[in-house]
């Protein structure tokens, strides 16, 4: 099997709060390391009652220190929300912290909605417009100490691997174009997954970073002991799909019995077609769906993600993962 990391979006459930949510992420990290994977990466989202790893460089600070050799990560920093010169300072002081261990993935979308962007940025114009323009300069701050008038102290010299995130063709485009890996959010978006994967290969450019392409995928998994039990995991994700696109977005809720046969029909089917890359149950099903998804894909590496309410069942559904995938143990 392909190496396999882990994207935690620190999950704040209805019976707990950011700090515990916190914790949790700095434990699932030594869990996931202990188990073999490769990377643990957190994402950026603002305003969202169930979301904790807002600031995400200091939540991957946190990680960090908790942890000793799994790579640590943004997945991602949404570079319309900053100046390239404050990112290259704080993932500058993250690879400082824990040299050799630091990725820095990077999106275009605001991960919030309209107000929050605003409340982020101040002004939306021309933000998003800017996405290249924002990689090469950030990349510019990372290069070798030379005569330049404004430097990124800690940053420059710096070897940290950065990547394009991305839903649709666009991220596969610019990832292609300037060589460097790609991470497509099929975890969530799945509809222009393939797509994005020929394009992004057909158009790779190599670069001093990367010789050729390397596609990472999202990938949903709520391992259980049994098929039933994985479906009753799932549901708490599927509850945040219905609350967030209702405009109510929430805490992370408790798995309900039978949910999807409490919602409408376009409720349903908007959740089927979310989590169309999932892998959902006992280890058996587990197993053939990702092994499956991979032989469709070609993947190089795959994102795993669980958003399930109890922690302890999170980290077993990533044991039964990473057993069924054969991981070798840190």
């Amino acid at each position: 099997m392909i190496p396999l990391s882990i994207l935690d979006l620190a999950p704040i459930t209805d019976n707990g709060d950011a700090g515990s949510a916190l914790r949790n992420a700095a434990d699932l990290a030594r869990h996931g390391e202990a188990l073999g994977y490769n990377r643990f990466w957190m994402a950026e989202h603002h305003s969202m009652p169930g979301v904790a790893s807002a600031a995400t460089a200091v939540a991957l600070a946190h990680v960090g220190n908790a942890t000793q050799r799994i790579r640590i990560g943004a997945g991602g920093i949404m570079l319309p929300n900053h100046a390239p010169l404050q990112v290259a300072e704080q993932f500058g002081t993250l690879e400082a912290l824990f040299p050799g261990r630091v990725d820095l993935g990077l999106g275009r979308a605001p991960g919030t909605d309209q107000a929050a962007a605003r409340a982020l940025r101040r002004t939306l114009s021309g933000d998003v417009d800017r996405f290249p323009q924002d990689v090469v300069e950030l990349m510019e701050y990372f290069r070798p100490p030379e005569p330049r008038r404004v430097r990124a102290i800690p940053g420059e010299g710096m070897d940290i691997p950065l990547w394009i995130l991305g839903s649709s063709l666009y991220g596969a485009q610019l990832a292609a174009a300037l060589g460097l890996p790609y991470a497509f959010a099929s975890h969530f978006a799945p509809q222009q997954m393939m797509e994005a994967i020929h394009v992004y290969r057909a158009g790779f450019r190599p670069s001093a970073q990367l010789d050729r392409p390397y596609v990472m995928l999202g990938f949903n998994a709520f391992a259980a002991e049994s098929d039933a039990e994985g479906v009753l995991l799932a549901s708490s994700l599927a509850q945040a799909f219905v609350n967030l696109r209702s405009g109510n977005p929430t805490p992370l809720q408790a798995p309900i019995p039978d949910y999807l046969e409490s919602v409408t029909p376009v409720q349903r089917m908007g959740i089927e077609q979310a989590l169309y890359c999932s892998a959902i149950g006992s280890p058996d099903s587990v197993r053939t769906a990702m092994e499956g998804f991979v032989a469709q894909t070609g993947a190089d590496e795959l994102m795993i993600t669980s958003q399930i309410y109890d922690h302890m069942a999170r980290r077993r559904s990533f044991e039964i993962v990473a057993d069924v995938c054969g991981l070798s143990p840190g």
